[in-house]
């Protein structure tokens, strides 16, 4: 059985904007995600077999997992059969914003292919990614990207400088449909969708500059509904402002909160301060991760099982093939 250990990386949203209510039924997004260090691990075997077989172990059960739908996506795509085992280690907390599911998803899109032993395009992968969830296209891609559509339509922005910081996780759930329906966004000719589009431009643009600090000057449209429903959450924020944190913003439509800050040791103060604080709910220290070091953390993971130029990354190509491919 081929194997490998993976880390599946969670996300923030250094901006969001929900611009209303598509034909089909979804939201019409502005945001820009951002990769950070905090992770779940996953360890994927694969072995030939006549028929395919699924199976996955870890510290929760989790409904309609995505890491199962997105093996039988890849193995039906490249049109093979196999046993594939899972082991899945959460650390990311479930149902905050940061996508950890997503990220799940995007981890077996990466490394089974390699496992398998054939090609599997970029254009394929992303193809499946949209079918699976918006958020799992950009963890395909990793570093600083701005999504719009449903946030799967994707485009590279330069790395920030990489910076240090805090997501607090509340331990309150958020109804994602219901943020959405408290936000009222029903039409995408309003002044509020217009202002919102000038101002993600003015953010993106912004972001665009090289070794800019990231997210300084951003929103999240969803704070104004779910900080009104939720005041912990408001207060959460407030406190990060005032021990720093440049931004401090809720991730996604909660209930996740980050604070970016201007080096190790103020993001640790913080966290000590806040985990005293917190009544329930975990703070965990993070980093932003750049678009190369995900890339490079990829290439380390999966290297006995690639190319030599994909494992050293001089075939500039993406994402890294397999050794095994004929």
């Amino acid at each position: 059985m081929r194997q490998v250990r993976v880390r599946s990386l969670a996300k923030i949203n250094l901006d969001l904007r929900v611009l209303g209510k598509r034909a089909d039924g979804y939201h019409e997004l502005r945001t820009v995600f951002q990769t950070i260090s905090l992770a779940d691990r996953i360890g994927i075997g694969f072995e030939p077999a006549r028929k395919t077989t699924l199976a996955i172990e870890g510290n929760v059960e989790i409904p309609n997992n995505l890491v199962l739908r997105a093996a039988d996506a890849v193995l039906a795509r490249m049109k093979r059969t196999g046993r594939v085992e899972f082991t899945l280690t959460k650390r990311i907390p479930m149902g905050g914003g940061l996508g950890g599911g997503s990220s799940n998803a995007a981890a077996v899109l990466l490394a089974l292919p390699v496992l398998v032993g054939g090609r599997l395009s970029l254009e394929n992968r992303l193809e499946i990614a949209e079918q699976l969830g918006s958020d799992v296209s950009f963890f395909l891609l990793g570093g600083t990207a701005a999504g719009i559509g449903r946030g799967t339509e994707l485009f590279p922005l330069p790395d920030g400088r990489p910076q240090h910081g805090v997501v607090v996780a509340p331990g309150i759930h958020v109804s994602t449909p219901d943020a959405y329906r408290a936000l009222g966004r029903t039409s995408l000719t309003t002044d509020v969708n217009a202002n919102d589009t000038y101002s993600f431009q003015s953010f993106a643009w912004g972001a665009a500059v090289p070794g800019q600090t990231l997210g300084i000057s951003g929103a999240n449209d969803f704070e104004s509904v779910v900080f009104r429903q939720f005041p912990l959450l408001k207060t959460i924020q407030g406190k990060l402002w005032r021990l720093g944190a440049r931004p401090a913003r809720m991730s996604g439509s909660g209930s996740a909160l980050f604070g970016l800050f201007e080096s190790k040791e103020a993001a640790s103060r913080a966290r000590e301060r806040l985990e005293k604080a917190l009544p329930q709910g975990n703070a965990f220290e993070i980093r932003t991760v750049t678009r190369k070091a995900y890339r490079q953390m990829w290439r380390r993971a999966l290297g006995e099982h690639l190319r030599v130029e994909d494992a050293t990354g001089d075939s500039g190509e993406w994402p890294p093939q397999s050794r095994y491919a004929k």
